[in-house]
């Protein structure tokens, strides 16, 4: 039987010929980044709320980062059995900052480190495949 695969949360990102990215958005007067997108700019210090679409991937640095011991509550869902993984806060080359899952063991991670957003699979359910993004590291 094969598989198919779609997105956890639709809408959210993308993997395509210009490579994995998480869609948000772009202020035009102060270029503030935001994800997911927002209609309105929200920085008091910005001259002019003008926003457009823009994705954000490559490669980052790690900010900060913790480790998930323990499976997490419902509605979460993970395949089992359940192995700790990082989560880490990731600050894009773009100015974006981001929270996602590392791949790599969380032995592996430290701050500062190099990673790049990847599309992985974050579960398996009902013969489908459910991806969302994720660092790499690099």
């Amino acid at each position: 039987m094969s598989e198919f695969v779609e997105p956890a949360v639709p809408g959210l990102f993308v993997a395509d010929e210009h490579g994995a990215r998480v869609l948000g958005s772009k202020c035009e007067a102060c270029g503030t980044p935001y994800f997911p997108k927002v209609p309105v700019c929200h920085n008091p210090a910005c001259p002019g709320s003008r926003m457009e679409p823009c994705g954000f991937g490559g490669r980052g640095v790690v900010w900060s980062y913790s480790v998930a011991n323990f499976a997490p509550p419902a509605p979460h869902k993970y395949d089992k059995p359940f192995r700790p993984y990082a989560i880490g806060v990731v600050d894009l080359a773009s100015g974006l900052r981001l929270v996602g899952q590392i791949v790599d063991p969380p032995e592996a991670v430290t701050v500062g480190a190099a990673v790049e957003l990847v599309i992985e699979p974050l579960y398996h359910e009902g013969g489908k495949t459910f991806t969302t993004w994720k660092f790499k590291l690099v």
